[in-house]
């Protein structure tokens, strides 16, 4: 099957910014008296807010507190760590190459609006290199529910779930994608292990954009179509 389309997660994918994130939500829980261990909550990024709280915190907490620390936890993430966020090398060349070659591009984030807009001047992508973007207000649930996929995908018309690829870096994209009824190449540069992201149904693994960047003819996407 020939494709059609790429979707692009953007946080620990095109940029940098797993750490911080984590490091954000640190910060937010321990204002209300919940001291999460930095790896506990670093292997929870990937997910948006609905779906990382009810890790930490009791259905009776998230009914009471949930909207205000999620809102404090934007706050944190855009005030105090926005700044340090970085692309990662080739990030934007990347995007342009998958434009080269005549595919649609997407990106399909959880983050915010506004987080989003700033992301994008972080890589260097204009909005006439993508046919479509979503952010979290565009998906009901988060990853790894495959809201935010499905809405990409609605936004490309005349493009199936099977000529689509997913490029993400955590569990969590691909198993979104999966659910979506699309196959994910995994990034290693998010920080999850290789094992975790095959696990979950990544086709391909590869260090960083840079990495699949230097591969891309021999990759998924330069093959033209991927494996049944």
């Amino acid at each position: 099957m020939l494709i059609k389309a790429v979707l692009f997660d953007v946080d620990g994918t095109l940029v940098d910014s797993v750490d911080v994130h984590a490091q954000a939500w640190v910060d937010a829980f321990k204002e209300i008296g919940h001291d999460i261990s930095f790896d506990e909550m670093r292997n929870q990024i990937g997910k948006g807010g609905d779906q990382l709280m009810p890790v930490f915190l009791s259905p009776e907490e998230l009914e009471q507190k949930g909207k205000a620390l999620e809102k404090r936890r934007g706050d944190i993430f855009r005030e105090g760590y926005l700044p340090q966020v970085r692309a990662f090398p080739e990030a934007a060349e990347l995007l342009k190459r998958v434009n080269k070659a005549g595919l649609r591009t997407a990106l399909a984030s959880s983050a915010k609006d506004e987080e989003l807009a700033a992301l994008k001047r972080i890589i260097g992508v204009e909005d006439d290199q993508l046919d479509a973007e979503t952010s979290s207000s565009d998906a009901e649930r988060s990853k790894p529910f495959p809201d935010i996929f499905e809405a990409a995908l609605a936004r490309l018309p005349g493009v199936s779930p099977d000529e689509t690829i997913v490029i993400g870096d955590t569990p969590y994209d691909a198993e979104a994608a999966g659910k979506a009824g699309i196959r994910t190449i995994g990034l290693l540069c998010g920080g999850f292990p290789e094992k975790a992201l095959r696990d979950a149904g990544c086709i391909a693994i590869y260090r960083d954009p840079a990495h699949l960047l230097a591969e891309y003819e021999a990759s998924p996407l330069g093959a033209g179509g991927m494996p049944d």
